[in-house]
């Protein structure tokens, strides 16, 4: 596995949207995608100035959008 870089949110959800997932709400400062056709959800936090810690990189990538490490660093 590859390592993961430090990722800021913007630049997480526009790899998940090239990856069919679109924008289905927002809550305060979390912003809900959903893939239509694979019936995915996934819950990004979207912090000013932050980026998002490792751990919960690799579960939004590997258990909200079952793709592969790989998969999502060739989106990126």
């Amino acid at each position: 596995m590859k390592n993961l870089p430090a990722l800021r949110a913007r630049k997480v959800i526009k790899a998940l949207k090239k990856a069919g997932f679109i924008e289905d709400r927002q809550r305060g400062s979390h912003l809900i995608l959903i893939h239509p056709t694979r019936k995915r959800r996934t819950v990004i936090p979207v912090h000013a100035g932050k980026t998002i810690k490792k751990p919960l990189l690799q579960s939004i990538i590997e258990n909200d959008a079952d793709m592969t490490i790989e998969e999502f660093l060739k989106l990126i």
